[in-house]
C-alpha cells in the first residue's frame, strides 16, 4: 500500500501546556492506495484535515484526527468509475515511558507524522468493495455488457450439448 508523503508536525513547537489544546486546520496530500491490484486516489488530491491536539497532566499528547475524502477509482463489479466517500475520526494517545499500548506509533520526539497516521486511519477506513452503488449488478459473465445499463431482462440461450441431441428425438407419451 502507497502512502501519503512525509508529514512531520513538531507539537513541541505549539508550546502547549498541562491540560492545554489546540485545533489545527491542515492539508494532507496522500499517494494513490493498492487495493488487491488496482489502484485509487484519494480526492480531493489535498486533503484538508482537522487535528486536535491536547497536552496531557503529567506529560504526552491525546490527538484527534478527522477528515472526509472520496476514494477515486474503478467500481469492483462493472469497472465504470467509483468514488464513496471515507469519513474518518480517529485518536491516538502519546503518553512516553508508560508502557507499549500508550506510545503511539506515529510519535517520535514530539514529532507527529501526520501523513502516515492520515494515510492508514483512510486505508482502513476503506470499504473492502469499491462499488460505484451499493447495488451493482457488475458485468455479465458471458458478454461483459455492464447489467446495470443492460437491466433485469439481460439473458443469454445457453449452447446445446450436442451429446444430446438424441433425447430430442425422444417422443414420450
Amino acid at each position: 500500500m502507497a502512502g501519503a508523503r512525509a508529514f512531520d508536525l513538531d507539537l513541541a513547537g505549539l508550546k502547549l501546556g498541562a491540560g492545554e489544546g489546540r485545533r489545527l486546520e491542515l492539508e494532507v496530500k496522500f499517494e494513490p492506495l493498492l487495493l488487491g491490484s488496482q489502484s485509487y486516489a484519494a480526492q480531493p488530491a489535498r486533503v484538508p484535515v482537522r487535528l486536535d491536539v491536547s497536552r496531557m497532566l503529567g506529560g504526552g499528547y491525546a490527538l484527534r484526527l478527522r477528515f472526509t475524502a472520496a476514494l477515486a477509482g474503478p467500481c469492483m463489479r462493472c469497472l465504470t468509475d467509483a468514488a464513496p466517500l471515507v469519513r474518518v475520526d480517529v485518536r491516538e494517545v502519546d503518553r512516553p515511558g508508560e508502557g507499549e499500548e500508550l506510545e503511539s506509533p506515529y510519535m517520535r520526539d514530539e514529532r507527529l507524522d501526520l501523513a502516515a497516521w492520515a494515510r492508514d486511519a483512510f486505508a482502513l477506513g476503506a470499504p473492502v468493495k469499491v462499488l460505484c452503488r451499493e447495488d451493482c449488478a457488475g458485468l455479465c459473465p458471458v458478454c461483459a455488457a455492464d447489467l446495470n445499463e443492460a437491466g433485469p431482462g439481460h439473458a443469454h440461450e445457453r449452447a446445446r450439448d450436442p451429446r444430446w441431441a438424441k433425447l430430442r428425438e425422444l417422443e414420450l407419451e
